[in-house]
């Protein structure tokens, strides 16, 4: 498999810059998203709410991603990754602050939706982005330091929500994490991106014809490349699982055990923190068996997401307490060991040119099947039985999750050796 020069687009030290400027962006993508799961008590004591009103809160964010992630996507593969990120983060910080002045249900409902379409293509520009300035030997283990911004943000958001509610009030929270995430994006407009790539059929440089992509051909690169639809669904999976831990952890603490919700928020962060340590050692296994095994980027994410069942069946069915606790800890690591390896092929199997198109549909189909759907189904099983009860569920969506990343592996190989190698061009000037 011939390797392009995306190796040489930036020099080690900027693309590294680039990529902290990408982590911490993501880091207060997820800041901003979750901080508001601390809150739900304190939201729902206010204005009466119901756990199913709750899980709105965070489902109205994807629900948003879903509508608005391919459009954004396209206009980040043919237009500028830097300028559509740095508007995309702009937004979603205005809206953040937007929260903390209002003043019932539907109007933080329309708060987070805005929230949701600014952060609609956040990761397929960030991961765009990433895909070509690194190599493609390294790409799942630097997806995976990248993703493991996700869970550090989600549990500053969710610790620091609680905190601040306890002591200033939950609308000071909203306000307090919105403005570094506002910083940072101003800064990310100074970057240099590459330039666009276009849509051409056997592109490289050595070849004297190259063959415009009709939209059609694009349609058919992604329906007749089944391993990258079997990873969009197995995605889905998970993340319905891991969005229902992130938005329901610190609830299900506060009840089963009667902890403040501070307590039962912290007790939650570290948890899921875990997976600051799960999602760059999966990203690095994963490039570790890439080596010996073509396919090992859709194997490892099922024996993953498999392991990750088995251990959220018995912390939530088999054990309390501690016991229960120390197995939630490896939880959390494993929940997310899965994505630096599935993110990576959504790029590995598709043309350069349509990098963020293909993670874009990825979320599509994570928000519609995943994420939006996770935190109001727990809600509405909890209103209905009882957390404990909603819990329990989830590994169920693993074993799911584990069963399509194992058949996606199988077509693997055949679909990577269609895939055009384009040369990467990064922009001459910082416009």
């Amino acid at each position: 498999m011939k390797n392009n020069s995306t190796d040489y687009l930036h020099s080690k030290g900027y693309s590294y810059y680039v990529f902290s400027l990408l982590f911490i962006l993501f880091m207060f993508d997820y800041i901003d998203r979750m901080v508001i799961v601390s809150l739900f008590p304190f939201i729902k004591q206010e204005w009466g709410l119901s756990d199913t009103q709750c899980g709105l809160f965070v489902s109205a964010v994807y629900w948003a991603q879903f509508v608005f992630a391919f459009p954004i996507s396209v206009l980040i593969d043919r237009w500028s990754r830097k300028k559509s990120i740095g508007l995309m983060a702009v937004f979603w910080s205005i809206a953040t602050m937007i929260c903390a002045f209002t003043k019932n249900f539907t109007q933080l409902f329309a708060a987070r939706t805005a929230i949701g379409i600014g952060e609609a293509a956040y990761a397929p520009g960030g991961s765009a982005m990433i895909s070509a300035m690194f190599p493609e030997k390294k790409r799942a283990m630097i997806m995976g330091i990248w993703n493991s911004a996700i869970p550090l943000g989600s549990a500053v958001g969710i610790t620091l929500g609680g905190f601040i509610a306890v002591n200033y009030g939950w609308r000071h929270a909203f306000g307090i994490v919105a403005l570094p995430g506002l910083i940072a994006a101003l800064l990310f407009f100074t970057v240099k991106d590459y330039k666009t790539v276009d849509l051409v059929k056997n592109g490289n440089e050595s070849e004297l014809i190259k063959t415009k992509i009709k939209k059609s051909d694009i349609a058919r690169k992604f329906i007749r490349t089944p391993s990258l639809i079997l990873t969009y669904l197995g995605f889905a999976g998970n993340v319905f699982v891991t969005t229902s831990l992130l938005s329901w952890l610190p609830t299900y603490f506060h009840r089963i055990y009667d902890l403040p919700m501070e307590k039962a928020g912290m007790k939650a962060s570290i948890v899921m923190l875990l997976a600051i340590i799960g999602a760059p050692l999966g990203g690095y296994l994963a490039d570790m068996w890439l080596k010996k095994r073509k396919n090992a980027r859709l194997v490892f994410p099922a024996l993953s997401s498999i392991a990750t069942a088995i251990i959220l069946f018995v912390a939530f069915n088999l054990f309390a307490g501690t016991t229960q606790y120390i197995i939630m800890l490896f939880g959390g690591m494993a929940a997310i060991m899965f994505v630096p390896a599935a993110q990576a092929t959504t790029q590995d199997l598709i043309h350069p040119g349509l990098r963020a198109t293909s993670y874009s549909l990825c979320v599509i189909v994570q928000v519609l099947l995943g994420s939006s759907l996770g935190p109001i189904f727990i809600g509405a099983v909890s209103d209905r039985y009882d957390i404990q009860t909603a819990m329990s569920v989830l590994p169920f969506f693993c074993v799911i999750a584990g069963i399509l990343f194992f058949i996606g592996s199988i077509f693997y190989e055949k679909d990577l050796e269609k895939v055009e190698k384009i040369d990467l061009v990064v922009e001459m000037e910082n416009n």
